[in-house]
């Protein structure tokens, strides 16, 4: 028996990266998966064949984030699907430009915004009620430890992460008395395409910068959201769980 056996999760931004490490990391301990995607179905079904690999079930859910109507299609669909919503984790985000405030155009700073920060609040919004409804319930955001360190030249991004660690706390207080838990974990740099390219813009100072030399891996965060999702840390809601190698 997985530590996550006979649950229902949905993923934002499942196919790759850190979503797709949480997803399969769902998966191993008996959890079936709704991947969600907004371009890449590819990258998507990939992760879906992984995860029936693994013996669990798996469906491809097609949205962006930052389009509420959408989200709230997203999950009805696979409440619909599956019959029931255990886990949502809202993981999908874009990266900024590195850009000083004075020189950031509005469309962008606005995407970054919409998908980084609404779209964990279409998120939540929509499977939120359904979890209430059930007295039961998981939701784990994903932010960043740039919040934290506020660095020059990411300020849309780094905005935005702050707002998801904000929306944490107050979503965990209204929905606790029914038995609902919401906790963020805040990722430092870890080895997805956005960390490379990171990587290769900045160089190798930035491992340098992490305690534990060196960067982390999806899978690092994995292993914190199967824990926050399942019963082990049923007294533990509210929380923003720093997954960084101890930069923070």
């Amino acid at each position: 028996m997985g530590k996550l056996s006979g649950q229902v999760a949905l993923v934002t931004g499942g196919s790759r990266g850190i979503g797709r490490g949480i997803a399969l990391g769902f998966a191993r301990e008996g959890a079936d998966v709704a991947i969600n995607f907004r371009r890449d179905r590819e990258a998507a079904q990939a992760t879906a064949e992984a995860i029936e690999g693994l013996g669990r079930r798996a469906m491809l859910c097609q949205a962006d984030v930052a389009d509420w109507p959408a989200v709230q299609a997203m999950a009805a669909q696979v409440i619909d699907h599956f019959g029931h919503l255990d886990i949502a984790v809202a993981n999908s985000g874009v990266a900024s430009r590195p850009q000083a405030v004075w020189d950031v155009d509005v469309e962008h700073w606005r995407r970054v915004i919409d998908v980084d920060l609404n779209g964990v609040f279409h998120t939540c919004k929509a499977v939120v009620r359904h979890m209430i409804d059930r007295k039961r319930g998981s939701i784990l955001l994903i932010s960043s430890v740039g919040a934290d360190l506020c660095a020059p030249f990411g300020s849309p991004y780094y905005v935005a992460k702050a707002g998801v660690n904000a929306l944490t706390r107050c979503l965990a207080q209204e929905c606790a008395s029914a038995g609902v838990r919401v906790n963020c974990i805040a990722p430092g740099l870890i080895k997805t395409d956005m960390g490379d390219r990171l990587i290769a813009a900045f160089g190798d100072g930035l491992i340098d910068g992490i305690p534990l030399k060196r960067p982390g891996y999806p899978e690092d965060v994995a292993h914190a959201a199967v824990f926050l999702a399942s019963d082990e840390a049923g007294f533990i809601t509210g929380k923003i769980l720093r997954v960084d190698g101890g930069q923070v």
